[in-house]
């Protein structure tokens, strides 16, 4: 029976698809590859494996069990992705915050998420301990420094004596993986709970619709406490197992080094960065020929960008992606090849996602039926 158990257990978890899954096969696959560069460290996946395994051991030696709730507040860091993985290992629930929010807006997500311990960056501590006074939290870490801090502890102190080994927590691929929260439709934010299912499904949609390869060169530039540099770019590089440039803000000089010294291949940004890069002094004294794929979205690209970024950008092709939080979060795709023949559009449906036209009665619009819009134009 005990023989019998076991292997169960053995099958499951082969079967299994958990964020923490991802980064254990990867580290398999390719342990020498390099994984994260971010400023002057770079580690390569095993590496990272390892730093995700100890950090995880330093959480549970402390309490913390599947299904806590665990609030992190940072800037782009290396740092961040190890505590996502970690806390995804264990099988705790991570909710990242926008490192932008008010004490006040902090207090409400951490009391209706019911945190139980707070990560966060030397930068933000203050910041967390405003909006968390008289709440009661299990724990409260910093995640990148030795310095000691009156109610903090410090990660990198107390995991260099824990074991780098896999953690061997029971998980299930529907165990909430992380709430994040939103504001798009109310003024109080929403938590949209997420599972490890519902984010691999979309990892693989967004490998697929935008063309993702081992080989890419990814930055990650864009604040990854928002799920479209999270969940469309970040995991999905994991997954394949690319290499990430961490970057901690969306500077253009930075952006620059990455692509130009460090073979960037791939960059996401909303139409806003990249005006603000085409605009830059040193766009055309850089060497930006490694660029390759380009994707935007959060807003529609004006043509006349897209124009003038295709003929400044000569080897790179653009996708424009189109999602929300709610479906972790890719929903459609727009590819290079209908660019300018379909530039607005937000593009056909994801692999994983299924799209319906519907009127004012949630009744499907039959094909070829003109469809009134909420402008003045009409669509066919």
């Amino acid at each position: 029976m005990n023989t019998t158990t076991s292997m169960d257990q053995m099958v499951k978890r082969v079967r299994r698809q958990t964020l923490g899954d991802l980064l254990k096969r990867t580290s398999a696959r390719m342990p020498n590859k390099l994984a994260i560069v971010y400023e002057n460290e770079r580690l390569t996946y095993e590496q990272l494996a390892k730093l995700v395994n100890q950090t995880a051991y330093t959480f549970t030696s402390r309490g913390m069990k599947k299904g806590d709730r665990v609030a992190l507040l940072s800037k782009n860091s290396l740092d961040f992705v190890v505590v996502q993985f970690a806390l995804a290992n264990i099988g705790a629930v991570m909710v990242p915050i926008n490192y932008m929010l008010t004490a006040s807006d902090i207090r409400y997500i951490l009391n209706h998420a019911k945190i139980e311990t707070l990560v966060g960056s030397t930068e933000y501590a203050p910041l967390l301990e405003e909006s968390s006074m008289e709440m009661t939290m299990a724990n409260r870490y910093l995640i990148d420094t030795d310095s000691q801090r009156e109610g903090w502890g410090t990660l990198r102190d107390q995991r260099t004596s824990q074991p780098d080994t896999d953690s061997e927590v029971e998980l299930d691929d529907d165990d909430l993986a992380q709430v994040l929260y939103t504001s798009g439709t109310e003024s109080r934010p929403k938590g949209v709970m997420l599972t490890h299912k519902s984010l691999i499904s979309e990892y693989v949609s967004a490998i697929i619709d935008g063309k993702m390869e081992t080989r890419d060169v990814m930055i990650q530039a864009l604040p990854l406490y928002h799920c479209a540099q999270l969940h469309v770019f970040l995991g999905p590089s994991v997954y394949l197992g690319c290499t990430n440039i961490i970057l901690s803000a969306p500077k253009p000089e930075a952006m620059f080094d990455a692509i130009e010294k460090d073979g960037a291949t791939q960059l996401f940004c909303p139409p806003t960065v990249w005006i603000a890069l085409l605009r830059h002094p040193s766009f055309d004294e850089r060497d930006l020929s490694n660029l390759e794929k380009c994707y935007y979205g959060a807003a529609i690209m004006p043509r006349e960008v897209l124009k003038e970024l295709s003929t400044r950008l000569p080897n790179a092709r653009f996708w424009n992606f189109y999602g929300q939080t709610e479906i972790a979060p890719l929903a459609t795709a727009l590819q290079p090849e209908d660019q300018l023949r379909k530039l607005g559009s937000a593009g056909v449906a994801s692999l994983n996602v299924e799209t319906r036209i519907v009127d004012d009665y949630d009744l499907e619009v039959p094909r070829g039926k003109w469809v009134k819009s909420y402008t003045e134009h009409h669509m066919r």
